[in-house]
Order: structure tokens, then sequence, then C-alpha cells
């Protein structure tokens, strides 16, 4: 196994013992002196290479199992690493490189080159290496299933974002339609309540002045005069109800004075017919706030939505809402001191849908807080639609 083992020590007890240490380990260990010729191997690392330690002693090792690249390109000797390790006299370690066998199959190694010294000098070098054959299996087993992750990941990622982009795609489109159905449905209203007004209100008005007229002349009949009085009543309570249903299709005091009037009449309708006392705080700062005329019939269509909630669920003896501006933005608040109740964390009824999606299409946001028993508070804010103006609050 061994050849010119004078050269590493001349005792036989040693060179008993450094037999065994080679023989004990299972990677593959030989030497190699200043010329490249195999000094000793054990066998692990013949076996590895095909052969038996005497066919590899006296043998070039780089000639023999290190001549190739792993391409089967030829390595000139001089860009061999083990050659220039001993020969630059520092050990080096390497793990992508390969070693042949006998048979001419070549094998992924792990190997290291550490010269040995004789004092000072460098007399050749020792060399460990092992078949990684199973780790570098494993590290491209590895590497294919990352790469695989990478790529689900990758192709999972555009899918998701593809259907959040569908998602918001489609969430805009009904918010567009939303408002473009509200639009229609005020353009709509507008035109039933000119209708009625000219038509409708037309013909009430002519018949009680008719009515008014005949009743003059029956003076001294009292049956007839007591029918036309009860006739005159029945088109009293007809122009009443004609007025309300034109105020709740199309307030005419929001196209005449604007919003904050709007809403002050509004509170003053809802606490006559309701009972519920309302108070209605809107410093000057607000009132000088004009929005536009869809802005402004969306926050009347909210108010007037909240009223009716108020009105059919809340069991409320109080409503207050206050108008107030901080900085560049317009914030309503409707407060009442009813049963409160459970905030859904998405709005299910149509008429908090209808709310909500009104606010969104003018960039605000609506928030509702309340609790079981302790009222209900609708807090809408609108940003950036008063700026230049002084801030107010309630």
């Amino acid at each position: 196994m061994f050849a010119n083992l004078h050269n590493l020590s001349h005792h036989a007890a040693w060179r008993r013992q450094l037999e065994l240490i080679l023989e004990s380990t299972g990677e593959g260990i030989y030497g190699i002196d200043l010329r490249g010729r195999c000094i000793f191997i054990n066998e692990a690392g013949a076996e590895m290479l095909g052969y038996t330690p005497d066919e590899v002693l006296g043998r070039s090792m780089h000639y023999l199992i290190h001549h190739s690249h792993a391409d089967e390109t030829l390595m000139p000797v001089h860009e061999c690493r083990i050659y220039k390790a001993f020969q630059e006299g520092h050990g080096i370690r390497v793990d992508n490189e390969v070693l042949w066998r006998r048979d001419g199959s070549s094998f992924p190694a792990e190997y290291a080159s550490y010269p040995i010294r004789d004092g000072d000098s460098v007399v050749g070098a020792v060399v460990t290496f092992n078949d990684i054959t199973e780790r570098k299996r494993t590290e491209r087993l590895l590497q294919e299933a990352h790469d695989q992750l990478e790529r689900r990941v990758r192709e999972r990622t555009a899918e998701l974002t593809a259907a959040h982009d569908n998602l918001r795609q489609s969430h805009e489109s009904l918010r567009r339609l939303s408002a473009h159905l509200n639009s229609v449905r005020e353009e709509e209203r507008r035109h039933i309540a000119r209708d009625i007004h000219d038509d409708l209100g037309a013909a009430l008005t002519a018949l009680q002045l008719d009515m008014n007229w005949l009743r003059q002349r029956l003076a001294g009949d009292e049956t007839l005069a007591g029918k036309l009085d009860d006739m005159l009543e029945v088109g009293s309570e007809a122009m009443s109800a004609v007025r309300r249903i034109l105020n709740d299709l199309r307030p005419g005091v929001l196209d005449h004075l604007g919003l904050w009037p709007a809403l002050e009449t509004l509170l003053q309708e809802f606490q006559r017919r309701s009972g519920i006392a309302c108070r209605y705080v809107c410093p000057p700062a607000v009132e000088r706030c004009r929005l536009g005329r869809d802005a402004e019939i969306a926050l009347y269509r909210i108010v007037q939505e909240v009223l009716t909630n108020v009105s059919r669920h809340a069991g409320a003896r109080n409503v207050q809402l206050v108008a107030s501006t901080e900085g560049d933005a317009l914030t309503l608040r409707i407060a009442d001191d009813g049963q409160g109740m459970r905030v859904p964390p998405q709005p299910t009824s149509f008429g908090l849908l209808g709310m909500r999606e009104r606010t969104l299409a003018l960039g605000g946001r609506l928030n509702i807080v309340s609790s079981p028993g302790e009222g209900t508070t609708v807090v809408l804010c609108l940003p950036g639609v008063v700026a230049g103006q002084q801030g107010a609050s309630a």
C-alpha cells in the first residue's frame, strides 16, 4: 500500500498506526509527491476509483483520476487545483469538480488537498476525497422542488393578481353603475315631480278655485253648501298630499336654496310627522360650502335614509344632526338616543348598502357606531370638499 514511506517516517510502528488510521476512515485518502505520483492510497479510496491500492501506487493521479472536466473536456495539469495547492504551499477544498473511475465513468467529488512539509519544504500533498453523488442528487432535487414551488407561487400570484384586478374592475363597474342608476333615478324623480306639479297640481288648483266660486253662490242652500265644504276639504288634503309627494320626489328647497336649508326643512318635517325631537347644528362656515347638485342630492338622500331607519327601528326620542368642517373635510354626524344595534361587518340591508355606495361615489367614508341600548351614530366624512375655507367645529 505504501511506497517511499521513508519520506514520511522511518519508524515501522508509526507506519503501522498510520495504516490503521487510513483504513479506518470511510473517505478516500491518497498522497502524492512533487511530481504528482501516488505514494500511498487507502482501500476506501482505491475502491471508490475502481482500483486496488497496488494498481495506483506510483502513477500520476492527475492523469489517472482528474484528467478531464465534467463535460469531458481535458483539464491541463497546470489548471489542476490539487497540484496548484501544494505547489503554492496552501490547502484547498473543492466540491464542484468530478473524479474519474477506472471504467471511464465520473462522479461528483468533494476533495481537499493539503501540502506535506518536511521542515520548511513542501515534499508532497495528501488528498482526501468523497463521492458526493447522493448529495448532489439531493441538492438537485431540492433545487428542482424549490424552482417548482417558486414557479407555482409565481403562477398562483399571477392568478390571484388577475382575479383581484378583475374583482376590482367589477367593483368599480358596479359602483359606476350604482352611481349612474342613482343619477337616472333622481332625474326620473325630477321629471315625475315636474309633471305632477304642472299637471296634477294645476288641475287641483283650478278645481279648488271653481269649488270656491261655486260655494259663494250656494250660500242659501245649506245642504249643497255643506257638501261643497267637504269637497273643498278633500281637495285641500289632496293638495297637501301632492306637496308631500313632490317634496319626497324632489324637494324644491334643495334646488332653490341648497343642501343646508333642505336638511333643516327635512328635520323639521321629520319632527312634525314622527314626534321625535330634532336638533340641527350647521355653523356659518358649513353653510357657505356648496358641493354641486349631484353631491348635495346624494347627501340629502343619505340623511333621508338615516331618518327613515330612525323612525322605523330606533325607538328614539331625540335626533341630532351636526355638520362641521375640519381642514378641507366636511363631516355630517347624525346621532339618536334609541335602542342601538350590533353593526354588521358588512352592510346587508339595501338601505345601508345604498348609503355606503352613495358615500363611496362621492369619495367619502361612512362609519356607523352603535351598541345595543346606546343609540346609533352615523358619521359621514367627505375629504377635500372645503379647501380654502376656514374649518368650524360644532
